[in-house]
């Protein structure tokens, strides 16, 4: 089967394991109005996040990834459920105003420094010094504790949204 794409094995990343403590980190966060610094840290002091990766804004998996999430209702879990990628606040602003996902926010972090600090860091194919974060997302408790992780090993790679659920669920 033509896929139009070529499948990238992205190899084995040195990420946070369950029960680790999430790094935590400081970058503007973005709705689709304002954006204003804060920290992992103060998300979780407000109860658990679902925290996820996601390749830049416009690109198709950060679409279907968001899509996907709006439309499993994510946004109804006792848990705030935020976005990180390398766009802008601009650019991220504008993406949750085109795909109808005002409950959720995302984090801005054009230098990939947070996904350095998570180790799910990959430069792109063909663009030496371009970085972005793989696929990935972290459930992490008011303790800042990963209760559950999954991240991609190749790309394009979907999360496994069922037993993501079934975590925060769980919390």
């Amino acid at each position: 089967m033509n896929l139009g794409f070529d499948v990238v094995d992205l190899g084995r990343a040195e990420h946070p394991e369950i029960g680790d403590e999430a790094p935590d980190f400081t970058r503007p966060l973005v709705n689709d109005e304002y954006w204003a610094d804060a920290s992992l840290s103060e998300l979780t002091d407000d109860g658990p996040v679902v925290l996820v990766f996601h390749p830049m804004d416009g690109d198709f998996p950060a679409t279907y990834i968001w899509q996907e999430i709006r439309d499993r209702g994510w946004d109804g879990y006792d848990a705030e459920i935020v976005g990180l990628s390398i766009s802008t606040p601009y650019e991220h602003a504008r993406f949750l105003e085109e795909w109808d996902m005002e409950a959720f926010r995302l984090f801005s972090d054009p230098k990939n420094g947070v996904a350095e600090r998570y180790g799910i860091d990959h430069e792109l194919d063909g663009m030496s010094g371009i970085e972005e974060p793989r696929p990935a997302v972290f459930v992490i408790d008011d303790d800042r504790t990963i209760r559950n992780g999954w991240v991609a090993t190749e790309w394009p790679e979907f999360p496994p949204y069922d037993e993501i659920e079934a975590s925060i669920e769980e919390l």
